[in-house]
Parts: C-alpha cells; structure tokens; sequence
C-alpha cells in the first residue's frame, strides 16, 4: 500500500532491460558497434518517452530521477536569471520545496503560491505573483502526499500570458493523467521510472526547445553536452519501456484502481470513527487515499501496520524519518493534530479488493487498541 514511494520493476520491463547488462553492455558514447547498439537503445527510450508526453525527442534529458530533475531546472533557470526570483506551490515535493529553501538564504526570492484546504493552487494568488518578474513557476501536476491534482493548463496558460517559463513535477501523475506539454503549454517538466514499474535511479527532465537552461553536470558530451556522465543504459532501456507499457494499458489499470480508491475511502470511512480525508476528494490520483486518523501518531499506525505486513506511507518518500510535520498539509490548513496522524495509502496496479478488506479490518483493530493509549484527545473537524 505504497506504491506512490516506488513500485517493482514489471516483467516486460526487466525482459528489456536484461541484454542491456550483458551481450549488449557497449557505452553509448563509444562508436564502435557495441556503442552504436547502445545509443540506439538510449535513442529509443527518448523517442518512447517523448511521445507519452507529447514532446520532441530531442527535448528529453536523462537524469538520475525526478530529484535531479527538479534541481535541474530550479538551478538552470534560477540562478542564471536577472530576477533572481522563483515562484512554486506551498506543496511541492521536498527536492523542489526544500532547495528553494535553500535558495533563500543564498538572497534569492521565493514566494510559495497559496493552496486552498484540498490543495488546489489559488488562481488569484498566482495572478498577483505573475504581477512581477521571475525566472520560473514551478507547480507539481499532483501532491505525492494527498494525490491533489492541478489545473495544469490554466497555470501554464497564466504564466505563458505573464512570458514566465513553467515547469511541473510530473513524477507521480504519468500515467494517470493526460500530459501533452505542447497542449498544454508546459516549457519543463520532470519524470522518474521507480513510480511506473521502472528501475530506480533514472529519470528524465523535459525542456522544451524554446527555453535556454544551462548545463547540470560538466565534463562530458552526453545529452548534447548539458547533462555529462555515461549513460545507464540498462536504466534508461528500462524507463523507454515501463512508460509504454504504462500508456498502454493506463485506461483499464486507472479505472480499476480508481474504485478500489473510492471502495477503500468509503470503508475507512464507514467503519472508523474520527478520521479526515486528505486531498481532493475526486480531483485526485487514482490510487491516493490519504487520511488522518485523529488520537494517534502517524508514526506508530505506520509502524503497527508494519508489524502486520502492510506497508504504508506518512508523507513522502524522500523525506521519510523525519518527524517534522508535513509542510503540504500545513499549507492546506490541516490541524496539527491531523498532520501528525496522517497516513498515506497508495494502491498498484496488482492491489485487489481483498487486500483493501484486509487493510481496513487491520486498521481498526489497531486504531481501537492505539487510541486510548495515546494520550490525546480525539480532534473533532467543523463541518
């Protein structure tokens, strides 16, 4: 019940990947036939992946992950920029958040856009901050937390009518969302394969050829000399094919998903007491259910289920052991209270009904037992 953190390699991915590690182990950049065989490879991959998105191939960049992604473009664009100014969502991932945290205390300006109590970026507030200068707008398509999903379009289109460059985190929404960044006017924006069936440790940054980012890493040719570091072909052989496979077969897989969300909402729901939907509650990914379950520390649900074989999440992967309150739910409002006892439950593609039934079933064995040794009082949310 975490797949928003990662998901395991599919089978028709690893059958691709597996010649990349052995007959067919030549460095992309070499020009012999073991390279050429290599590049084609990689070339593939790019064409594979810029066609999900609408983009051109010689758009796509490979980067270690999202992570790298998102620093990628914050940096590129950032601190080579007169304004020296960065505008993002109250909610972004931490790689993005957490730099720009950075960027502040080096004297750079970062304004956070305001989010409404599902999480949605307020229109109005991005409007008066488009009013002056900035290098970038960046807004994730979806919260990894709470699952939320943007009004993409409108915000590009905002920011393309103010000529600031936008770019979205797209980590965890391709795939179950549609993301055609021509259409939507989208200038950058970053993917990671672990959160499609993929390997770990690829990903890539789509900058559109209108807009000038400098390099990342110096000190070789690859990704036409803005990205240096031989290539991981296997990964990125791995990457081309999970983000086939998965717009294959998004249609059904969403859908089903989608009702076991909405089955398992409604099972918390009716069968624990005192507990909050985080998020939107429909204008989210199809296999988010977010909730906080008031009177117990999320810690400790996380590590009780644990014991039980359910794995789950209190936020972000990437943040994990730290026991500082969600910034994303604090800027939605949430209650301390609630945002320490928040849960993040994220189905796959191989979740069934039966392993909903025997999650809610465990949770309120657990609850029951964790609630009065808690200490704190159960918070009753206003209607």
């Amino acid at each position: 019940m975490d797949a928003a953190a990662t998901t395991p390699i599919g089978a028709e991915v690893l059958q691709g990947m597996l010649p990349f590690f052995t007959t067919d182990f030549g460095n992309a950049a070499s020009l012999h036939t073991y390279g050429r065989a290599a590049d084609a490879a990689v070339n593939k991959a790019r064409r594979q992946i810029a066609k999900s998105i609408g983009a051109e191939p010689n758009e796509i960049y490979f980067t270690s992950g999202a992570t790298e992604a998102n620093n990628w473009i914050i940096n590129g664009l950032v601190r080579n920029s007169e304004s020296k100014r960065v505008i993002i969502s109250a909610i972004e991932h931490p790689s993005i958040y957490e730099l720009c945290l950075q960027l502040r205390t080096e004297g750079y300006e970062v304004d956070l856009i305001e989010v409404d109590q599902n999480g949605i970026v307020s229109m109005s507030d991005l409007v008066h901050k488009l009013s002056r200068p900035a290098a970038l707008v960046s807004v994730m398509t979806a919260n990894n937390e709470v699952g939320t999903v943007q009004y993409i379009n409108t915000i590009a289109n905002m920011c393309k009518k103010y000529g600031v460059p936008f770019h979205t985190d797209a980590a965890q929404a391709l795939g179950s969302v549609h993301i055609n960044v021509k259409d939507l006017h989208i200038d950058a924006l970053s993917l990671s394969a672990h959160k499609i069936y993929g390997p770990k440790g690829i990903g890539a940054l789509y900058i559109s050829n209108d807009l000038n980012v400098e390099r990342f890493v110096t000190g070789g040719h690859q990704e036409r000399k803005r990205r240096g570091g031989t290539h991981n072909v296997p990964a990125i052989v791995g990457f081309g094919h999970a983000v086939e496979v998965t717009m294959r077969d998004s249609s059904i897989n969403n859908a089903r998903i989608k009702q076991l969300r909405d089955y398992m909402i409604r099972e918390i729901e009716s069968k624990i007491e005192h507990v909050h939907l985080n998020g939107h509650r429909m204008q989210r990914l199809p296999n988010n259910v977010n909730f906080s379950f008031s009177g117990i520390s999320g810690e400790a649900l996380l590590m009780t289920l644990d014991m039980d074989g359910i794995a789950v999440g209190t936020g972000s992967a990437c943040a994990s052991g730290s026991i500082d309150r969600s910034h994303a739910l604090n800027a939605m409002g949430v209650a301390a209270e609630l945002n320490r006892s928040a849960i993040r439950f994220s189905l796959s593609r191989s979740t069934t009904k039966e392993d909903i039934d025997y999650v809610v079933s465990k949770l309120q064995a657990i609850v029951k037992k964790l609630r009065p040794l808690s200490g704190v009082a159960v918070f009753k949310k206003e209607v």
